[in-house]
């Protein structure tokens, strides 16, 4: 199976999700940890916001990270001469392909807004820079005034194009056959890059099923974060493709953690403690049998270790407890109890589980073993 190569966009789609703002001591932590990461490609910013992005923008550059870096400009002569002014000389040109956007937000004709990119991005090269284009609500097109678009522009010397599903329209298949059709109709060398939104909760399996159509990159986000129910989450398309398509990827998965707490501690966001590979309860475990089963094989309840991604297993006490929780959190505090013991101390922790809807503190299992003790020795006094 092929490379996965990710294009992320923390700094600019992570950024554009509501209430989200990044200082630029927070943007250059982010950028340094994604090229630590092995992130080959990130979206810094958009120049046209103002001189304060454009001055984060060239801070970001200024550190000269390996990482290849682009910035995000609408397609026309401003938007790109003030991305030239950052340093940054990847220019990203993004501009809706859609009837329905291309009208709606352009009163453009597709002619015409096919038109309007070609001539942005004969005024990128022109200058000197490296460009690309954002083909924005790409799922929601004519196929075939995608396939124009890309011949045309191709011609012109452009050679990354990127795919988006902005409004979350493609479950997986269609994805699939989408960027299929799509790259059997252009030049072999055209490298393809999947944008996929999560409104659907499909973002990473439309992603990964993209990549695996054909498409050349993957563009995601640390932790998921972006516009509405955010992007393709970075790690997840990235362990994912280790491990279910059996494909290579650049990304240090030991360093992901790092970067995610970095990211979601930026954004002042909650991202679930649930969420894949880097919520708090990823690698948590109450249900008795689960709990059994890791302790005596840990391969019973896990596709990879947690360790790959810097992080652990963890045995918590609630309603679903066993006998063997209970003993394997007594023994992590270097303690012991026999087996009428242990069941009555499972009986208490389900009823404090069900009384107060949480789990129980291991502190407080230890004071329920004292307790037994106690009774235990008055009794038998």
């Amino acid at each position: 199976m092929k490379n996965l190569k990710l294009c992320d966009t923390t700094l600019r789609d992570g950024e554009q999700a509501a209430g989200v703002s990044f200082t630029r001591a927070e943007k250059l932590d982010i950028a340094r940890l994604l090229s630590e990461c092995g992130v080959e490609q990130a979206e810094v910013g958009i120049p046209a916001m103002g001189t304060r992005e454009q001055g984060d923008i060239a801070a970001i550059a200024e550190l000269g990270l390996p990482m290849k870096m682009m910035t995000w400009n609408r397609a026309t002569a401003g938007d790109i001469d003030k991305a030239r002014a950052t340093g940054v000389d990847w220019n990203h040109i993004s501009l809706p392909v859609s009837r329905i956007q291309l009208q709606g937000k352009l009163r453009l004709t597709p002619a015409e807004g096919l038109d309007k990119l070609v001539r942005a991005a004969e005024y990128g090269l022109g200058l000197g820079m490296t460009v690309s284009v954002g083909m924005e609500d790409s799922s929601r097109a004519e196929m075939e005034f995608l396939v124009e678009l890309v011949n045309r522009l191709y011609r012109e010397g452009i050679r990354w194009f990127r795919y988006a599903d902005t409004v979350s329209a493609h479950h997986p298949g269609q994805m699939a056959e989408r960027v299929s059709q799509l790259l059997g109709s252009v030049p072999a060398d055209v490298e393809l890059e999947v944008h996929c939104h999560n409104d659907f909760g499909l973002a990473a399996a439309n992603t990964l099923s993209g990549i695996a159509a054909g498409a050349t990159w993957a563009s995601t986000t640390v932790a998921g974060i972006g516009e509405r129910t955010g992007n393709a989450a970075m790690e997840e398309v990235a362990m994912a493709w280790r491990y279910l398509y059996g494909g290579a990827c650049s990304v240090k998965p030991e360093r992901l953690k790092e970067l995610a707490d970095t990211v979601i501690a930026a954004s002042g966001r909650s991202v679930g403690d649930a969420k894949p590979i880097v919520g708090q309860l990823a690698f948590t475990h109450e249900s008795g049998i689960h709990v059994d089963g890791l302790l005596k094989e840990r391969a019973t309840y896990q596709m990879f270790d947690p360790g790959e991604v810097g992080r652990a297993h963890r045995f918590v006490l609630g309603k679903h407890s066993g006998t063997g929780g209970i003993t394997h959190v007594l023994e992590g505090q270097g303690l012991m109890a026999g087996p009428d013991t242990v069941e009555r101390l499972l009986m208490r922790v389900r009823e404090y589980a069900e009384a107060y809807k949480s789990n129980v503190p291991e502190a407080l299992l230890v004071e329920w073993l004292l307790e037994e003790r106690r009774r235990q020795s008055q009794d038998a006094g």
